[in-house]
């Protein structure tokens, strides 16, 4: 069976309304990124859009890539040279379309990479901290673990999880059943994570001072991947755009250890 094409716009269109794009004011564009040249029937999501990304899944048939990092960032050089330069002529070669969602897919209570992290760890009540209202960065989530165990439980638990060793900073002795998260570089939530009563933070990279603030908190910290933590909003986005729009989806992982 021929699966149903959709132009990139009216995807891009429908991704906007959903994910509350207006609601943000992030430091890159959301949306349609690159116009490709073709209706869309095979969709790619992957993280990031690097130029090993484009070529995967060029070679895949990709008509459209969707992805949580796209090419354009505020403050960037706005010239199309070196790498950059790249990446688009990449994907207007191969004619695809690239969209991307950034604090608006990690803020999401469904398809957001928050939430989809917590089903993946298996984590109970999970909820976001009370909002600010502003839309310029995301709450950090906190629930509980459905057993109190070690923190070096929990670290082993979400290597298992993630395909990865996260790096894990000890800070106490006592049973950890209450955790906070936040994907990606988040680490600086980590004091809001503490005066919420988390007994471990979890957030995908570490700063120098993370470690000596987890240790002068009393928090466990687990540092497990920016990529590793942000590989499952996408992929649930992907997953229902196929649904609804009748198209062929497949999530193309670029092993990334930051």
């Amino acid at each position: 069976m021929t699966a149903a094409a959709t132009t990139a716009i009216e995807l891009a269109h429908h991704c906007d309304a959903l994910l509350a794009v207006a609601d943000f004011t992030d430091y890159c564009p959301n949306g349609l990124q690159v116009e490709g040249n073709r209706p869309i029937r095979l969709l790619v999501t992957g993280v990031t859009a690097s130029l090993d990304l484009i070529a995967a899944a060029g070679s895949a048939g990709a008509d459209a890539l969707l992805v949580h990092h796209g090419i354009f960032w505020k403050g960037d050089e706005p010239c199309l040279i070196g790498p950059k330069g790249r990446r688009v002529r990449a994907l207007i070669t191969e004619g695809m379309s690239l969209l991307a969602y950034h604090l608006p897919l990690d803020a999401h209570p469904e398809l957001g990479n928050n939430r989809c992290l917590a089903e993946r760890l298996g984590i109970s009540e999970a909820r976001p901290l009370a909002d600010t209202g502003a839309k310029t960065s995301i709450p950090i989530w906190i629930g509980r673990l459905p057993t109190p165990c070690a923190g070096s439980a929990v670290a082993t638990a979400v290597a298992a999880a993630l395909g990865r060793t996260p790096l894990h900073i000890a800070a106490h002795a006592r049973p950890v059943q209450r955790i906070a998260w936040c994907t990606g570089a988040a680490q600086g939530y980590i004091e809001a994570a503490a005066a919420a009563g988390a007994d471990l933070y979890l957030s995908g990279e570490v700063s120098e001072s993370t470690v000596h603030l987890a240790r002068e908190l009393s928090i466990d910290y687990l540092g497990a991947g920016h990529h590793a933590t942000e590989r499952y909003g996408i992929q649930a986005l992907g997953a229902m755009l196929a649904t609804q729009f009748g198209l062929t989806h497949r999530f193309i992982d670029i092993d990334n250890p930051a």
